[in-house]
């Protein structure tokens, strides 16, 4: 156990994650209590809330506004009554299954994320994190330097069947529709500079179409190798659910995988995320949309909000 200011500290797992008790979230938070949490989920990449059974829809939304600038998704429309609120329902498409960061075929995708377990199943449906910044100091010497100057295509349209093989054709024609109502192509540097701690954290996961500037084998090849140190055990923390259990994870320097093996059962989870800003590679250059005009540090996350792609 350890303690950050105010706070009731315990990590879960060893290079990831940490559990935060004795905190009931909301929009009455004092400036401390925000600023430690802050704190915490920048040393921690990803805490855990139990029990935050006081908190609705609406009061997720307000105490995500204390954190940051709530942001919707740019395809999947809210739940009805809010402003912000993506839900992730089992029974509608919602099983998020395959290593991913938040939105990252937007230019300035999400801060943050913060997610409330709705309905969780008696067994299964646990949710895994991993840290990209660990993950690049995993990196031997010469793959950080090659890394350094890899950029990538992230993309919505990425393949929903390859991911989720046994899913009713039906309903994954649905649900990649809404989610592919605007395609969206965003090149970001593999390695970005974390706006926040300086840290070197890898932009990858399954938005990713291929590595920029190399063939189609060696990019799958490199994106492997890549991908492999971000997954591995040692660099994860997994989590398991409560009905009223809040996580809150740096989307700039984590990725995450929610378990599809709960079968019929039902899950829902809802999450609000937080506006993000334009990703800075090591040599100072900006991620760039392939369906807008460049941004800049200088437009970063208000342009990206008005045009729909935070």
């Amino acid at each position: 156990m350890s303690q950050t200011l105010s706070l009731d500290i315990h990590p879960v797992a060893g290079r990831i994650g940490a559990e935060i008790r004795g905190v009931n979230l909301s929009a009455e938070l004092s400036a401390e209590t925000l600023a430690a949490i802050r704190q915490a989920l920048l040393k921690y990449k990803v805490v855990f809330f139990r029990g935050q059974h006081q908190l609705d829809d609406a009061g997720q939304e307000a105490f995500a506004q204390q954190l940051g600038r709530p942001v919707a998704h740019p395809t999947v429309p809210t739940v009805q009554g809010t402003d912000y609120l993506l839900e992730l329902d089992s029974r509608h498409g919602g099983r998020a299954n395959s290593w991913h960061t938040d939105v990252t075929f937007s230019p300035a995708y999400p801060q943050a994320s913060i997610l409330r377990a709705v309905v969780i199943p008696e067994a299964g449906g646990d949710t895994v994190w991993a840290n990209t910044a660990t993950a690049y100091q995993d990196l031997s010497p010469e793959l950080r330097e090659l890394a350094d100057k890899l950029w990538a295509l992230h993309s919505n349209d990425y393949d929903y069947a390859g991911i989720r093989p046994d899913a009713d054709p039906e309903a994954l024609r649905r649900y990649k529709e809404v989610f592919t109502s605007t395609k969206y192509e965003t090149e970001h540097p593999v390695v970005r500079v974390h706006p926040e701690t300086g840290e070197r954290t890898l932009v990858l996961g399954h938005f990713v179409q291929r590595l920029l500037g190399v063939s189609a084998q060696d990019s799958a090849h490199l994106f492997a190798v890549l991908q492999g140190h971000v997954t591995r055990l040692e660099n994860t923390v997994r989590w398991r659910w409560a009905v009223g259990d809040v996580a809150i994870w740096d989307n700039r320097a984590t990725q995450h995988y929610a378990i599809n093996d709960y079968g019929d059962a039902h899950r829902v989870v809802r999450r609000v995320t937080l506006a993000g800003d334009v990703p800075v590679s090591v040599d100072g250059r900006h991620s760039v949309s392939r369906n807008l005009a460049p941004l800049t540090a200088a437009a970063n996350s208000d342009e990206a909000e008005a045009t729909g792609t935070a």
